[in-house]
């Protein structure tokens, strides 16, 4: 991992650790948003911590699996980290969909 570029260094540590809070306990992701945090959920908008919390815990499925097959990170021109991961999801072992995340990571905030 060395030879890679420290802003891919970070996505990939930062996505492993995303999808490890998702796929166990979906409570812990508060401590990765921030109250100026959006997620849009299948055309549902949630703004702030506590609203994406609550929509991702209230999913209809309590296990899944994430196979990622690619991700690719960018920096941009604030210091930030935008991060693209695509996959699929595996909520029942016989039907895995695909998966599409765009997630954009704010490395001046203190509260990651």
């Amino acid at each position: 991992m060395g030879d890679k570029p420290i802003w891919e260094q970070i996505g990939s540590s930062f996505i492993q650790h995303y999808y490890q809070l998702f796929d166990n306990d979906r409570t812990q992701l508060g401590a990765i948003y921030i109250d100026a945090s959006c997620l849009t959920w299948e055309g549902q908008q949630f703004q702030g911590k506590a609203a994406i919390v609550e929509k991702l815990s209230s999913l209809p499925f309590q296990k899944i699996q994430h196979s990622i097959t690619a991700q690719d990170h960018q920096p941009t021109p604030d210091s930030c980290i935008i991060s693209m991961v695509v996959g699929q999801l595996k909520v029942m072992v016989l039907l895995p969909c695909g998966a599409t995340l765009l997630l954009l990571r704010d490395t001046q905030t203190s509260d990651a």
